[in-house]
């Protein structure tokens, strides 16, 4: 005869099982999650550098059409008004003619015709009048998903910037500049006598946007700790003669107090100004930002804006052959002291990366 067997009892979790289980778990979820933001960045820093492929693609096709690349900030002239609607105020950047090569025509025919809202004249208004609505909307190629200065793929903003090359002073509207990109001229691929694959075109900056407060005129005294990625210091004495002020200026990561910002940078793809689509090779990449001026808004002339990403440790640099590589914020910049303005052509004052970004100063520089 079988015996009956009684009803199973269950035991459940003791109270200290179940928290040592916790424990075990949000362990796990901590070890995961900087895995699981740094294969997130991973897959942002490529579709930033794809970005910057197709932007040199588009200045190789520009230059096999008009034998020479774009400038950096040109376009038609004003006869009587400063109100930004009689002209572009040869301030129109080098991203608009090279709209047809990033698949942009439809776009790029508008402004030549233009008319829109509120009206504009051909070419356009003031790269810096955001209220024409062709202006508003910059090509998604512009944005890097890294940059948190972008806020809305809707807004005028872009993550990239031309290189002016190891210069400081007079980049406003110097015509001829160490760099690939000035204001009005041109250069082809003839007055690259480093070698386009030791020549930087252009790199990352990011977007001030909406990261740093300020008013009409950019400006936003330091009332809270700023990024100085997120800036620029204006109204730096001596920094023509000795571009190692700026860093004075930092704590490392943020300015510090008392320090006048300037955050208009990568708030307008359209206007070719240095502080806007400008950045030079003196100061290495993710460097505060300052300039000599103490204009409140994006004229200043004589600066030091190092490129700048959320990447970490460096910036990914598009080379003028078309060729994408990644600088280390700790790049060779040679003696920081000494700063004068520089002939066109010559030798830099700053190291590697300003041989870099100069297209013709005959150093003999290592691929980064």
């Amino acid at each position: 005869m079988k015996r009956q067997l009684g009803p199973i009892q269950r035991r459940g979790f003791t109270l200290v099982e179940l928290l040592v289980v916790i424990a075990i778990i949000g362990i796990l979820i901590a070890l995961l999650l900087p895995a699981v933001q740094a294969a997130r960045e991973a897959a942002r820093r490529s579709q930033c550098t794809n970005s910057l492929k197709q932007l040199g693609l588009a200045l190789q096709n520009y230059h096999d059409v008009n034998k020479v690349f774009p400038y950096r900030k040109g376009g038609t002239s004003y006869a009587s008004k400063w109100d930004g609607w009689e002209s572009n105020y040869e301030r129109k950047s080098g991203f608009i003619p090279l709209l047809p090569f990033m698949e942009q025509t439809p776009m790029y025919e508008r402004i030549r015709a233009g008319g829109g809202n509120p009206v504009a004249p051909p070419e356009g208004p003031a790269g810096w009048n955001a209220w024409w609505d062709v202006w508003r909307n910059s090509p998604d190629i512009l944005q890097c998903p890294s940059d948190n200065g972008v806020t809305n793929k809707n807004d005028p903003y872009s993550s990239y910037s031309f290189c002016m090359g190891d210069q400081i002073e007079g980049t406003q509207w110097d015509e001829q500049v160490r760099g690939m990109f000035g204001a009005r001229r041109t250069y082809s691929m003839a007055d690259v006598i480093d070698g386009t694959s030791n020549t930087v075109a252009m790199s990352e900056r990011v977007a001030h946007g909406r990261g740093v407060g300020h008013s009409s005129g950019g400006v936003s005294s330091v009332a809270r700790q700023t990024e100085h990625i997120m800036a620029y210091a204006k109204g730096i004495g001596g920094l023509r003669t000795s571009p190692i002020v700026c860093r004075n200026q930092t704590d490392g990561k943020y300015y510090i107090a008392g320090v006048t910002l300037n955050s208009c940078t990568g708030i307008a793809w359209t206007d070719g100004n240095p502080a806007y689509t400008g950045f030079n090779t003196v100061l290495p990449p993710n460097s505060p930002s300052c300039t000599e001026d103490s204009n409140g808004w994006g004229d200043a002339d004589h600066v030091v804006l190092p490129p700048t990403s959320r990447h970490a440790g460096g910036v990914n640099v598009l080379f003028v052959d078309g060729s994408v590589r990644f600088i280390s914020d700790t790049i060779d910049t040679g003696n920081l002291s000494p700063g004068v303005k520089q002939p066109e052509n010559g030798p830099t004052l700053y190291g590697v990366w300003g041989a870099l970004g100069s297209k013709a100063g005959s150093e003999t520089v290592s691929a980064p």
